[in-house]
């Protein structure tokens, strides 16, 4: 991080809350789906923590959640917001980076995050290309940390 960046958090920190707050409330409409999801989740042995900005759900209804999705068993997280929906706990540890870069996704998208990310596979799909692998939301996240980017 610059220290430009962090000279204005210390300058303004009213302003930096603020606007972390508008941020929270931009990508509110899935955070509030993926409480659901984790909620539920914890009903059926589920586990839950914090983790800096995101609330990771992990284990039992949510690693049953995760297997019913298309390819869900290949899937060691899904973000939603500000939710981490985790097959384990591990999982969550091996990903965190990768999902919390969606979670910036989120932030900056808000309501308009998903429509955004399946239009962007069905065109890269549509041109060629791996719909997951190529999307450029996925190149985002996969290029901050080095790459994942297999064939």
């Amino acid at each position: 991080m610059s220290s430009t960046r962090n000279d204005v958090r210390l300058r303004y920190p009213l302003i930096t809350t603020l606007l972390f707050l508008v941020r929270v409330l931009w990508a509110s409409p899935y955070t509030l789906v993926g409480l659901l999801i984790g909620g539920i989740g914890l009903c059926f042995g589920g586990r839950v923590r914090v983790r800096g900005r995101s609330i990771e759900f992990y284990g039992g209804g949510i690693r049953w959640f995760l297997h019913r999705l298309p390819h869900g068993q290949f899937t060691l997280a899904l973000t939603l917001g500000h939710t981490i929906l985790g097959q384990t706990d591990a999982a969550l540890d091996i990903c965190r980076r990768h999902e919390a870069i969606h979670v910036a996704q989120y932030e900056r998208w808000g309501p308009f995050m998903l429509p955004a990310y399946y239009l962007s596979s069905v065109f890269v799909w549509l041109t060629g290309r791996r719909f997951y692998r190529d999307n450029p939301f996925e190149v985002e996240a996969n290029d901050f940390h080095g790459g994942e980017h297999g064939p």
